[in-house]
């Protein structure tokens, strides 16, 4: 069983809390996102996990076992990390087939351990048995590098490594995958490929992953569920959409993707919209809180921007005046940041061919679909 379930796991470093009463129920199967910034507590979340930090107080469990006082090496759980941790002197085959040497050291009585010692120093000092070297054959395959098992490890793309460091953790059928920012070290082209990758090998062993990054992208596209966190705390678990349409609090709405965020103050009801009036600015909105003091969230994609005079009859509602102060030719959108009264809005719209790019200094007129305007 590759679930996954950590309770009131708190972790102090000389006094200082990195985890605060975390929890987690993570399914089997389930491809799970740790996502916040730098110093947010993620990391140590998982090396918990992984047994390499012992909590302060909490309880893990893998499956049905506590595993709070079992070593890493009998968690049984594969760590892919971010340096990769691979052996320059080894090849891939090598490197991939060290777990499996480990695991029968770990294993094997003394007379047993002879010719495992003799293949760790030199693969010609000891041949590997044909039940070893099939299924590391059978992993580089899956992970198309079969053809590349007699190079060594520094004479590959980076991509390539990371792929022998999946591997190499794949190779040991782990109840549990965990992945420390395993894409840190590429470029943007191959990352996208890697996430590719990575989802594709989950989804087809099936393999419970725990996934740490700070790069909101590469949780969305391919978690089932993430946990953004800050400051040692989980502040909200949910699918990508959830998160992206309905975020918890201001933080959260600003890390899982760009808002634009207002202070406002719920002052009535009109024909069923809730309006806020803020500095520079009365908005309606469909939804309704109990609090009268909110957070106006609206996404950049939301917002549509015309020179003044051009909304047409059906763009009326939500109408915000503001200055053009840097517009931003991004390819497929265009990238405004607007002046309202104190507050700089992003505003992202779809480039058109042929259609004039606001200029900076321009007057323009903002709308919002009462829709799209979430208070919290």
């Amino acid at each position: 069983m590759g679930s996954v379930k950590v309770s009131e796991l708190t972790k102090e470093f000389s006094g200082v809390h990195a985890l605060k009463n975390v929890n987690l129920d993570i399914r089997e199967g389930e491809f799970f996102a740790l996502l916040g910034p730098s110093g947010c507590g993620k990391t140590t979340t998982m090396r918990c996990i992984a047994g390499f930090e012992q909590p302060t107080s909490g309880m893990i469990q893998i499956g049905e076992t506590k595993v709070n006082h079992i070593p890493p090496n009998k968690r049984n759980c594969g760590m892919v990390f971010q340096s990769y941790a691979l052996f320059p002197h080894m090849n891939v085959f090598e490197n991939v087939a060290y777990s499996l040497n480990i695991k029968q050291l770990n294993s094997s009585n003394m007379a047993a351990k002879l010719p495992i010692y003799l293949r760790l120093l030199n693969r010609k000092l000891g041949k590997y048995p044909k039940p070893i070297e099939q299924k590391v054959m059978e992993i580089l395959q899956y992970v198309e590098l079969d053809k590349h098992a007699t190079r060594l490890t520094s004479e590959l793309s980076g991509g390539q490594q990371q792929r022998v460091a999946l591997a190499r953790a794949l190779v040991m059928e782990p109840a549990v995958l965990l992945m420390d920012e395993p894409l840190s070290n590429l470029d943007q082209k191959l990352r996208h490929s890697m996430r590719n990758t990575i989802r594709r090998i989950q989804q087809d062993l099936g393999i419970t992953t725990i996934f740490v990054t700070h790069d909101q992208e590469e949780a969305m596209s391919m978690a089932d569920r993430v946990a953004v966190m800050d400051s040692g705390e989980v502040k909200q678990i949910g699918t990508p959409i959830e998160l992206y349409s309905k975020p918890s609090t201001p933080f959260i709405a600003n890390f899982v993707g760009t808002s634009n965020v207002l202070k406002g103050t719920v002052v009535g009801e009109e024909n069923g919209y809730s309006v806020v009036k803020g500095h520079g600015f009365l908005i309606k909105s469909t939804n309704h809180v109990q609090q009268k003091e909110v957070n106006v969230i609206v996404r950049p994609e939301n917002i549509k921007a015309f020179k003044p005079g051009t909304i047409s009859s059906d763009e009326l509602t939500n109408i915000i005046e503001g200055t053009v102060l840097v517009s931003t030719y991004l390819g497929s959108i265009v990238r405004y940041d607007i002046q309202v009264e104190e507050y700089q809005l992003v505003v992202d719209t779809t480039f058109v061919p042929g259609e004039a790019i606001l200029t900076e200094g321009e007057r323009v007129q903002l709308t919002i679909d009462p829709e799209r305007v979430l208070l919290i």
